[in-house]
């Protein structure tokens, strides 16, 4: 870097990419006058640059050469926005140990190869900043890290998927079933044509990986937290939980000290209307943590999109730009939790749906299994249609370890009277 111009590259130019190139264009003045640099767009790398992204760029600029990013000494930070594991690693890898700062906002990257990353970056004294990879264009990670430092955080609990916030709300708001929303969440683009990563909780339980690094000092592995999606909810329970309980379901990524241990966890929730998180709706993410100093704080806004998440980019490259030679901002990873709690080991109040034949004794059988495993009942529901009729049995717990909830439940589903495949209970928050 010179004393006065600031060179960056940019590798990826689709969707985000775009929104970056635009955000260059549109307020470089600003920018400029923000960090006292000229900032110029060096390089923008992609396999395709004969698609036109609808924003003006030099021809001279583009190129599907990376080495006119990585071999270029003048340029001093790498923006990567190509998404994915390989050829993503390494091209950050080679970024670093070429002593280039590096922005991005692949979350799925950061959540499996954090810890050589971060080593990485430590080695070769240069900064990564990823703002972008969770919430969008939410300020989430740097006011956990720096704005909050001075908090023991207590928890984070994040709607932090937007495909799937949306299905939810429009099945509460519009009273239609999964795939029917589903599938206008496809025709809207907010939902990919393989809505697996999103609607089974994939991509919120990286995010949350992020979000424990910086809340709570410890790299998790997803294998070994507790990952569940919504795909097995229905109408149903939406609007049993707004009807009889006064909640909303929400997919919640949810990190939490209980006892002195470590909660990590991804899971459909009851949200009680009163909570914040409960008005989080349509696209929009939320985070909620709650610090032992500051108490509850949330943040919300647009979670993904190309403005929004490229602002987020944008403003990595401000802080970079402003404080070039600060010290690396994430070190190894420390922690007081050696290990995550076990689901099973969690203590709440559930929702328990069960699908049954309707006829006599059939409640009471239920009732004294649960009761076997020490969990009581604070309310039961059921629609009455006569004798032998397939009827769904709502019923919510007091609270419960979820180790024996969840073998009372597979006693009840050898029931001849029960549909197991159609059983499922939800957590109250």
């Amino acid at each position: 870097m010179s004393d006065d111009t600031v060179n960056i590259g940019l590798i990826g130019f689709g969707t985000i990419g775009s929104g970056v190139v635009e955000i260059f264009n549109k307020n470089t003045p600003i920018i400029e006058g923000k960090v006292k640099k000229k900032v110029n767009l060096k390089k923008i790398v992609d396999l395709d640059i004969k698609t036109d992204r609808g924003v003006e760029v030099n021809p001279d600029v583009l190129s599907t050469d990376v080495t006119d990013i990585l071999d270029d000494p003048e340029i001093d930070i790498v923006i990567e926005l190509i998404g994915g594991y390989q050829p993503a690693l390494s091209f950050i890898i080679n970024a670093m140990n070429k002593g280039k700062h590096v922005i991005t906002a692949n979350k799925a990257l950061l959540a499996k190869h954090w810890e050589e990353i971060i080593e990485n970056s430590q080695k070769n004294r240069v900064r990564i900043c990823f703002e972008a990879s969770v919430g969008g264009g939410i300020p989430i990670l740097k006011p956990l890290n720096e704005s909050l430092a001075a908090n023991n955080i207590q928890s984070i609990y994040g709607i932090i998927n937007g495909t799937a916030n949306y299905i939810l709300t429009k099945m509460a708001e519009e009273g239609r079933d999964f795939d029917e929303v589903l599938r206008e969440a496809q025709l809207k683009g907010y939902a990919e044509q393989d809505p697996t990563f999103d609607i089974e909780g994939h991509d919120t339980a990286q995010k949350l990986i992020i979000l424990t690094i910086l809340g709570f000092g410890i790299y998790v592995d997803q294998e070994k937290f507790h990952v569940e999606g919504i795909n097995r909810l229905t109408l149903e329970d939406i609007e049993f939980a707004k009807r009889e309980l006064n909640c909303c379901i929400k997919l919640l990524a949810i990190s939490r000290i209980s006892n002195g241990e470590l909660e990590v966890r991804v899971h459909p929730t009851l949200v009680n209307e009163d909570h914040l998180l409960s008005s989080v709706n349509d696209v929009f993410n939320g985070i909620y943590i709650e610090g032992d100093v500051v108490g509850p704080v949330m943040m919300y806004g647009q979670g993904a999109g190309m403005m929004p998440t490229a602002s987020a980019v944008v403003g990595d490259c401000i802080d970079l730009i402003e404080d070039m030679d600060k010290k690396v901002t994430y070190g190894p990873v420390k922690s007081n939790f050696t290990k995550i709690k076990d689901i099973n080991e969690i203590k709440s109040k559930y929702y328990i749906r069960l699908t049954v034949i309707d006829k006599p004794g059939v409640l009471h059988e239920i009732s004294g299994i649960l009761s076997d495993w020490d969990i009581s009942l604070e309310s039961v529901n059921q629609k009455i249609q006569g004798e032998n009729k397939v009827i769904p049995i709502f019923m919510v717990t007091h609270e419960s370890l979820e180790r024996n909830l969840r073998e009372a439940l597979a006693k009840i589903n050898e029931l001849d009277i029960v549909k197991d495949d159609e059983t499922i209970f939800i957590r109250l928050l």
